[in-house]
């Protein structure tokens, strides 16, 4: 997702997160799904400090090109990565992407690489997640609360998720 958009975090002043030391491999939150169809759920702060952490870890944004475009995407430039974009379902008919698993077969993604998933909310996420574990891939993380997090009561997102924990982000 690299070289879209306007300012990152630097760029509004903002100072990017450090990995917290010795946090190479933060493990899931809560113990991983009884039914062991992920590895499980990291905060958005477990899932930067891997990101920092690990060169073998890969985030994968599975929202929509009209999600990156108009909401935003994480940004990893200042641990040196790019955010891999592989949409888990196409808008706007929210068909499933039929060559999701081929397309991060394609982009490296493979047994042994630490692969976090993140959506708007964490629903998406965890379907990816499980998809992933399923054809050996990972171990794969959901992103608990994904980019924007659940709606508020005036069914406004943005209390939680990877941008309310003031992690780097880019408008897309």
């Amino acid at each position: 997702m690299s070289g879209a958009g306007s300012p990152d975090a630097a760029g509004r002043g903002e100072v990017a997160p450090e990995a917290t030391p010795g946090a190479a491999a933060p493990g899931p939150v809560g113990a991983p799904p009884a039914d062991g169809s992920y590895a499980g759920d990291v905060t958005p702060r477990e899932a930067w400090d891997l990101l920092a952490g690990d060169e073998r870890a890969v985030l994968v944004d599975v929202r929509t090109d009209a999600e990156w475009a108009y909401v935003g995407v994480p940004d990893l430039s200042s641990v040196g990565r790019d955010v891999l974009g592989v949409q888990w379902q196409h808008f706007p008919t929210g068909e499933r992407n039929p060559s999701f698993l081929a397309e991060l077969a394609d982009a490296g993604v493979g047994e042994g690489t630490p692969v976090v998933f993140l959506c708007r909310s964490g629903v998406r996420s965890v379907g990816a997640a499980q998809a992933a574990t399923t054809a050996g891939l990972g171990p794969a993380y959901n992103v608990l609360d994904g980019f924007e997090g659940p709606t508020d009561d005036q069914h406004h997102r943005g209390v939680r998720g990877w941008r309310a924990d003031g992690l780097p982000w880019r408008q897309g």
